[in-house]
Formats: structure tokens, sequence, C-alpha cells
């Protein structure tokens, strides 16, 4: 398929060596768009429009249509950058080609472009994409079609989260999911909000129905998931099917509710893996067992500091990794939560990201607990212990 669409698209800029470029877009002389000129005119700058505005944030850029921003976000993050290469000095070497406009009704287009190096022997496909565009006023707004291309999909509500489903749904892992969704977001204080979850088959089929027909990126990939959250709302697409326990990990809800609270640029990564730990454990395993496999790892060493800072990887490969230090927050969060609250546990996780010296960490952590680096081991030691004790 890909070699039959790369063929095509070669015959097309060999057959019509003459187009016109508009900044960033390129339309063959080819490409019939339907609707009279005003109309082709009128789509073409406004898909300019959006690709120059992918610079800013989703959520303010003017050619979205704004109902379906959710979906629509995820696929303006997969357009971001696709006209440069990987490495320094590669700026700009994809060309954004139009390849197709298909005039639907009055208002309403369905359209294709793709990013493409025709520079080299071999023209380099970087990635296809499929958008819906629809009249607005004086422009047309775009949008993802995954709302057509799932229409006929099951689906069901749990408290705040609608589930869609090609097929069928594995009940107790999504009722499992939502019930401690529903946990972290008490303990968070977060206000509610509506997550939306796609379960595709693999992938590619998550991909197809966001709208991107190809991306380099993930070539060989056979699942993986997308998410955005916007304007009070999260969707998450699922490249796997419910029944597959990674999709809906425990561990992966925790981060996803934390960043729904907290912004992202003041978390620190090792304390929210470590309440990640304790809350869902990882990768499958629960904390008991992470905890115990880290005190085989640990056997009579008890320079509790110089592990932490050393932070090594104690899981049974780099893909299923566990760290050391990761495994200390937990047990200093756990404290903190029992002795302070979680709103003491929150002040910790917003300390700021991680530091090479720990500087803010350890100054969120004096402050709020009284351990600091002279005290550390005395305590991570006694929390190791309480723990066996259990």
């Amino acid at each position: 398929m890909y070699k039959k669409f790369i063929l095509t698209f070669v015959g097309i800029l060999i057959t019509f060596a003459c187009y016109c470029q508009i900044n960033r877009l390129i339309v063959p002389k080819n490409i019939h768009i339907g609707g009279d000129s005003i109309q082709a005119n009128l789509l073409v700058n406004s898909l300019e429009g959006l690709l120059k505005q992918t610079i800013n944030a989703n959520k303010v850029n003017a050619f979205l249509l704004k109902d379906n921003l959710l979906e629509t976000s995820l696929v303006l993050d997969e357009i971001k950058g696709m006209e440069n290469g990987s490495g320094t000095g590669l700026n700009n070497i994809y060309k954004c080609y139009l390849t197709d406009a298909t005039l639907l009704d009055s208002s309403k287009y369905s359209l294709q472009f793709v990013y493409l190096n025709s520079n080299g022997s071999e023209p380099l496909l970087r990635a296809s994409f499929k958008l819906m565009a629809k009249r607005t006023g004086d422009h047309y707004s775009f949008y993802s079609p995954l709302k057509i291309n799932t229409i006929a999909w099951q689906v069901k509500k749990t408290g705040e989260f609608i589930f869609y489903y090609p097929v069928s749904l594995n009940i107790s892992l999504v009722n499992n999911y939502a019930k401690k969704a529903a946990e972290f977001d008490r303990k968070l204080h977060a206000p509610d909000y509506i997550t939306q979850i796609y379960f595709c088959d693999d992938l590619p089929k998550a991909l197809e129905v966001l709208g991107i027909s190809y991306k380099a990126d993930y070539n060989g990939i056979a699942h993986d998931n997308f998410s955005s959250f916007e304007d009070g709302n999260r969707l998450l697409v699922f490249g796997t099917n419910s029944s597959d326990t990674e999709a809906l990990d425990i561990h992966d809800c925790w981060h996803l509710r934390l960043r729904s609270v907290v912004p992202l640029s003041i978390i620190n990564r090792p304390v929210d893996e470590g309440c990640a730990y304790l809350y869902g454990g990882s990768w499958g395993y629960s904390w008991q067992y992470i905890l115990k496999q880290f005190k085989v790892f640990m056997g009579a060493n008890k320079d509790w500091l110089r592990a932490f800072t050393e932070n090594k990887n104690f899981g049974t490969s780099q893909q299923y990794h566990l760290y050391v230090s990761y495994v200390i927050n937990a047990l200093i969060v756990q404290k903190i939560e029992k002795d302070k609250g979680f709103p003491a546990v929150m002040e910790l996780l917003s300390c700021g990201k991680k530091q090479k010296d720990d500087e803010n960490y350890f100054a969120a952590l004096n402050k709020i607990d009284g351990i600091n680096r002279e005290n550390f081991n005395i305590i991570v030691e006694k929390l190791v212990k309480e723990e066996t004790a259990n």
C-alpha cells in the first residue's frame, strides 16, 4: 500500500512539475478541489492557516473546529514538527503536499495531505493525514474524523468515564480503572471532568480512526496510546483492546489524573513515580512485590542516600525498569501522607522538576517533614524496617 502510494504520488510530481506553493502547503496542479474557485482558495488558505498555527497551543488554533477539540488536538500534536527530520541540520526537509480534497456537500470537505522529501533518489514519506473541513464563517475549520470513523461503535458510561469499543469490553477491568481514577481524583481534590476512552485493537487502527494514515515514527510498533486534556476534559485513544491490562494500568492512571490537576512543569518526576508505585504498582507488579524485589536488590547495603542518588534499575530489563529512588520516594510519601496528610504530599510533588543536585527536592522535604541529607539514611532505614515488619 505504501509503495503503491509513493509510485502514484511520484507520477503526479513528474507529470505535473509545476505547482503553486503557499508558504508551507504545496498544491500540485493536477489536484482537483471540489467546488468553485472561491471555495477552493478558501480551503487551501484555511489549511495553510491551520498548519502555521500548530506552533501555538492547540486550543487557540483559529482553524480548529472547537466542537472536536479533544480528538483534533491529538492529531495536531502528531503534525507538529513534521517538516523536520531527526537530528541537527535537518529542518524543513519535508514538504507538505495536498493530495486530495473531496467536497462532500456545500460546506464540508474530506481532505488528505502528506509530508514528503523528494530530493533524494527515492521519495521519502514522513506522514500522511486525513482531516475533515467545515465552512465556519469566512474560513474552513478542521477536525479529526474520529467520531465519524467510530459512529457504529458501542458505548458504556461508568461514572465520569465514557468507553467506546468496536466489539467487546472487559467490564471488570474498566470498572476497576474508573474506580481507581475516582479515588485518585478525591485524593487530589480534582474537579469533576469527563474522560472518553476509545479502545482500538492495535496502533495502526488507532492512528487510522484519528485520521493519521501513516507516520514513519510508528513503523513496526503494534501498540501505543494517545492522550489529550483540553478545557477540563480528557480523551484517551488506546492502540489496544480493553482486555489488555497494560492499557488500563493503574500506575499510568495516577500520572494522568495528577497531570489534570498539577502542571507538568512543576511536578517532580521521582516523587510522582514514587506515588505511582505506591498507589498502582508498575508493569503489572504490585507495590508489595516491587518493595520485596527492592529489598533483595539492596541486600546489606544501608547507604540509602547514595542509592537514592545513583538510582539504579533493579527491574528485569531496561524496558520493564524499576528504580531505587522511586521506591524510596514511595516510602517517604507513605510516611508524609500518614503523618501530615495528602496536602503535604502535594507540596512535595510540586517542588519542581528534578534538579541535578536535588536541591529543590531536599529543601521541600526538609520543610515538610524535617528529612534532609544528614538524617536521610536513618529515616529511610526505619521506613524499610517498618515495611519489613508489616
